[in-house]
């Protein structure tokens, strides 16, 4: 073999092992980050509105304050988590915490709101998305590349 030939073969070995390498790494991160409902601790509140009082079990970064129920969501490097479960009906916070975060999650974009915010680098947000009806609720960074949604029960 001369030495074309064998370079031609080393480049093409390192080719092939970056793209092995970076699928696999890509799949970790998808596997690590799902689109569902986040896997943390539920909750159940009881809810009183006038004389009707209602039971939700509620996902772990959900909670109610002064009769405002809040949904806390980190926002760096996208959203997390990624889905929430929380009950319809009610007046409704998205709280944003952002610690250094220089990306694209720092614009927050609700189509179905109109609504269209500009994160603190370091900070906490409270985005009044108002009284949900049941079904998802869905949000992004400005550019759509990293979603966010709400399951309104």
């Amino acid at each position: 073999m001369n030495k074309t030939t064998i370079v031609s073969i080393i480049i093409a070995g390192l080719i092939i092992g970056g793209v092995v390498y970076f699928s696999s790494s890509k799949n970790n991160e998808i596997s690590n980050n799902p689109v569902v409902i986040n896997n943390t601790a539920t909750t159940t509140i009881i809810i009183t509105q006038g004389t009707t009082t209602s039971t939700v079990t509620v996902s772990g970064n959900v909670s109610m304050e002064n009769g405002i129920q809040i949904i806390n969501l980190e926002a760096k490097g996208g959203y997390a988590p990624r889905g929430s479960l929380a009950k319809a009906g009610i007046p409704t916070v998205i709280r944003f915490k952002t610690n250094n975060a220089f990306d694209c999650s720092r614009s927050v974009r609700i189509s179905s709101l109109n609504i269209s915010q500009l994160l603190p680098q370091t900070g906490t947000t409270d985005i009044n998305i108002g009284i949900q009806p049941a079904g998802l609720f869905r949000g992004s960074c400005g550019m759509g590349m990293y979603p966010f949604e709400v399951d309104f029960k």
